[in-house]
């Protein structure tokens, strides 16, 4: 399974969800050295919060996970789809660049805020060399404020796990390098999530397993270089993005 992270890193001072998320990757009883993709925040918080945000994406990339573009606008995220005239392609510029100061090399991945993407994002994607990676498995656990908790969770993944199988079946899952990545996504601003992260990678084996799905020995990616080729393989082979848009986005977009 390929784990993906959305919207962070996270800038709190105190608790940081993203912080925890990266020892429990690092650290837990179902495979130890978790290697993640996170979609970041490039400029989030760039004054008031700007050295906790360089601190934690030079953690992430120290630690071996993917950095890719998600967003930059400092006010949070905004659609790409709103983007018009030359305001998409500089803030990809931006990103790529900001990103390449912290890990050396341009970004090669990006998902689009709110899943929000047409055949003109898609282009401005291909111009810079960036991949769209969406998701199979959708945690649910986007909330930025209020009830952050998933008292549905267990159910929840079993049935995102059974939709996947389905589609193994079919014949609609893309296979890269012998295996069929599942992408995984969570987020990593969600103190919730954080603190529950280790179940979390429990039921997603318990969810795939009862869904009858083969994993390998090691469930989750341990290399970052080996999980961005499988996930720029898959954003190549994939035949209908639109289909791996959570069902509630999907309504609203397409």
């Amino acid at each position: 399974m390929m784990l993906t992270f959305d919207d962070g890193p996270s800038t709190r001072k105190k608790d940081n969800p993203t912080v925890k998320i990266l020892q429990v990757l690092a650290r837990n009883p179902v495979q130890n050295g978790i290697k993640a993709i996170f979609f970041t925040q490039t400029r989030l918080g760039s004054n008031r919060h700007g050295e906790i945000t360089k601190r934690l994406l030079l953690r992430e990339h120290e630690e071996g996970h993917v950095l890719a573009v998600h967003e930059g606008a400092r006010s949070g995220l905004r659609s790409h789809r709103g983007l018009k005239g030359k305001a998409l392609d500089s803030f990809l510029t931006e990103s790529q660049d900001q990103l390449q100061q912290i890990s050396g090399q341009a970004p090669r991945l990006i998902r689009p805020p709110f899943w929000a993407f047409n055949e003109r994002t898609q282009a401005a994607y291909q111009r810079h060399g960036l991949h769209m990676l969406l998701t199979d498995v959708s945690a649910g656990d986007g909330k930025s404020w209020g009830f952050r908790a998933n008292p549905r969770r267990r159910n929840h993944l079993a049935g995102e796990m059974q939709a996947v199988r389905q589609r193994m079946v079919a014949g609609e899952l893309p296979e890269v390098d012998g295996v069929m990545p599942i992408i995984v996504t969570f987020h990593d601003t969600n103190t919730w999530t954080a603190d529950h992260m280790e179940e979390y990678l429990a039921l997603l084996i318990e969810a795939a397993v009862a869904a009858d799905i083969e994993l390998d020995e090691e469930p989750f990616y341990g290399q970052g270089s080996v999980m961005e080729h499988a996930a720029i393989k898959r954003s190549e082979n994939e035949q209908d993005p639109v289909s791996l848009v959570p069902a509630p986005w999907r309504w609203l977009w397409f």
